[in-house]
């Protein structure tokens, strides 16, 4: 349990078993407090069939990923993608269909649920900001030869469908 006291209250948490999960309860007000995945957007971006890639220089440094970020609150998933795109990479994108979608649990401090979307298009001059100090395309073979190291496990079943699917090589 990673909460010790209720969010409502500020009275204290117990497990509660329910539909085998255990989610906290408090103890005072007996609300019971839902721990829920926060969610992520990555956007595929591909040109000459390699994959955008961003080498990040916060949380997960000197790793590479499929540029992405958090929805917040009240933000739609393809407007967040499209703000988070722009920050991290400069570019103006339209977004096409969802491609894949995973729940990560790479982080035991925050499970988060990853939708994947494919960009149709995108303009722009390519610039790395906030979180990513370095863009690049790749092809899955050039991922392999010069041993980059992606942050995210899956990025890598992202990238495997990728190219079973003939999108990236």
């Amino acid at each position: 349990m990673r909460y010790k006291f209720c969010p409502h209250c500020g009275g204290k948490l117990s497990a509660k078993e329910t539909l085998s999960l255990s989610r906290p309860k408090c103890l005072t007000c007996n609300r019971v407090f839902y721990q829920n995945p926060a969610v992520g957007v990555a956007a595929i971006i591909i040109r000459d069939k390699k994959i955008l890639l961003g080498r990040r220089n916060s949380s997960y440094r000197d790793m590479w990923c499929i540029p992405c970020g958090y929805v917040e609150y009240y933000e739609d998933a393809r407007e967040a993608l499209i703000r988070e795109i722009k920050e991290e990479t400069n570019l103006e994108i339209k977004l096409g269909t969802v491609f894949d979608i995973h729940s990560n649990f790479h982080n035991p401090a925050q499970h988060t649920v990853g939708i994947w979307f494919l960009a149709e298009a995108y303009q722009g001059d390519i610039a790395p900001g906030d979180d990513i100090e370095a863009l690049d395309f790749f092809s899955s073979a050039e991922i392999k030869a010069q041993n980059i190291v992606l942050a995210f496990p899956t990025d890598i079943k992202v990238l495997d469908a990728l190219v079973n699917k003939g999108l990236i090589f």
